[in-house]
């Protein structure tokens, strides 16, 4: 594969593609890896297999999940693709069959779009589950070896797909999850999983129309849904075309729906217009549903990219702002308020406590690059409407942190922020282990190569 001479930003620097699968290979350690430190950080990356057919976007890619198990001190790298059917049609192949989300469908390819299952992790009943964005079928593999446990439709049961962002309450075992579709109603499905993965529920939700929703949040009794107005653009349906746009005269909704509620309960909260793609935690208090979450107010701008300050997903700016929406359950009203304007993205927080009002939280602070990546990792006191810094090495990126309990942690913040950065010039990748409460940076394990900048990542403590 041709990646250096690609003209897609996507392909070069920091998002390279890598190649091949690893097997376990230890990583040399800078500092000391805390003893009290157990468990698997996995990460998912688009990252094509075969040289891509036409217009690349980084959406495409294969989904390879990147994982660094610590144990006694130890760091072992590992990576496998995510053996989706589109994957396994094209190995068949020897090439690649599908276009992306630039191009026409090619005559011929096995479907319109290849399910990459290539960005969002989620542990779930003993697997770790890739999930898709445009709603797909979920791929599972085990920890911490990565093997491949096939297809994962919950005995069959799934009546669709599922997208990226499904929640687990770590307290029931529970998984909530979504999907839509842009093409055929239902254009929004909202469902229970539970915790020994029996699909509990799956109930239309009525929605504005086809659009591109992309996260949800949980409380106990709660699951917070996003109807927000980023799909068709409306001007290009009319003139027979399709064409991602931002309507920002159609309605922005927030709907809050008892866990286990059908889809007829959903209570909406019409806010101002904006996109958010992930948020960081949901939470109740008296009356009141709260979310916070990364809103971005003009996704698609009206001014050329080039004039555009900040990372580009094709005409898609990404300048998100920390903002939080209290919706009062008995009266109806709803308020906005910004919390932090520093453009960061790629929430964590403790998924112990999900659910629960947290204090804190952990987001990658966007660099002033053309593409997506971090310069710094900020740690948000969310009581006090503050972060502090975490700069990342001079020449390195980081990609989403994760937060990593210490064994046996008493506080929320006891444990570590742990995430892979990596340096283009220098051709190399290395896991990062700051202490959550110090942010001191306690370790850098050295991976065994260069590892691109990707999607989500999970921290797995035991495994």
């Amino acid at each position: 594969m041709d990646t250096a001479a690609s003209a897609y930003p996507y392909l070069q620097a920091e998002h390279t593609p890598v190649l091949n699968e690893s097997e376990a290979a230890p990583c040399r350690v800078e500092g000391e890896l805390p003893q009290d430190l157990f468990g698997t950080f996995a990460r998912n990356s688009p990252n094509p297999r075969f040289e891509p057919l036409g217009r690349y976007h980084w959406f495409d890619g294969d989904g390879m999940v990147h994982a660094v198990s610590v144990k006694d001190g130890k760091a072992t790298y590992r990576a496998r693709w995510l053996r989706t059917e589109g994957l396994r049609a094209e190995e068949e192949a020897g090439k690649a069959l599908f276009t992306g989300i630039l191009e026409k469908p090619r005559p011929g390819a096995p479907g319109p779009l290849k399910d990459t299952a290539n960005t969002d992790l989620v542990w779930h009943n003993g697997k770790l589950l890739g999930l898709w964005w445009l709603s797909g079928t979920p791929c599972a593999v085990s920890l911490p070896g990565l093997e491949p446990l096939g297809p994962e439709r919950f005995g069959n049961k799934l009546p669709r797909g599922m997208a990226a962002h499904a929640k687990v309450d770590a307290a029931s075992g529970e998984l909530m999850f979504f999907e839509f579709s842009l093409f055929k109603p239902p254009f929004y499905r909202y469902g229970v999983v539970s915790k020994t993965g029996e699909l509990v529920s799956c109930e239309p939700i009525d929605v504005v129309g086809p659009r591109i929703p992309h996260d949800i949040a949980i409380t106990p009794r709660f699951t917070v849904l996003l109807d927000l107005p980023l799909g068709w653009d409306v001007a290009a349906l009319a003139a027979g075309k399709r064409k991602i746009g931002f309507d920002r005269e159609s309605p922005a909704r927030i709907g809050v729906i008892p866990r286990h509620g059908k889809g007829t309960e959903v209570r909406w909260f019409q806010i101002e217009p904006c996109y958010a793609y992930h948020t960081v935690n949901a939470y109740e208090d008296g009356p009141n549903v709260c979310l916070v979450g990364c809103a971005i107010d003009d996704p698609i701008p009206q001014v050329p990219k080039e004039n555009t300050d900040g990372p580009m997903l094709d005409n898609i700016a990404l300048v998100p702002t920390l903002r939080k929406w209290t919706m009062n359950m008995e009266t109806g009203a709803v308020k906005q308020e910004t919390l932090d304007d520093t453009p960061s993205e790629f929430p964590r927080t403790n998924e112990a406590i999900q659910g629960q009002k947290v204090r804190f939280s952990y987001h990658g602070r966007l660099a002033r690059k053309p593409t997506l990546m971090f310069d710094a990792v900020l740690k948000y006191d969310l009581a006090k409407a503050r972060h502090d810094t975490i700069p990342v090495p001079a020449g390195w990126y980081a990609g989403e942190p994760s937060f990593a309990p210490r064994v046996n942690a008493k506080d929320e913040d006891d444990g570590y922020i742990v995430t892979v950065i990596t340096n283009a010039l220098q051709d190399q990748s290395e896991f990062w282990v700051v202490d959550a409460k110090t942010l001191s940076t306690v370790a850098r394990a050295r991976l065994p190569r260069r590892i691109p900048i990707g999607f989500h990542s999970t921290w797995v403590s035991g495994v």
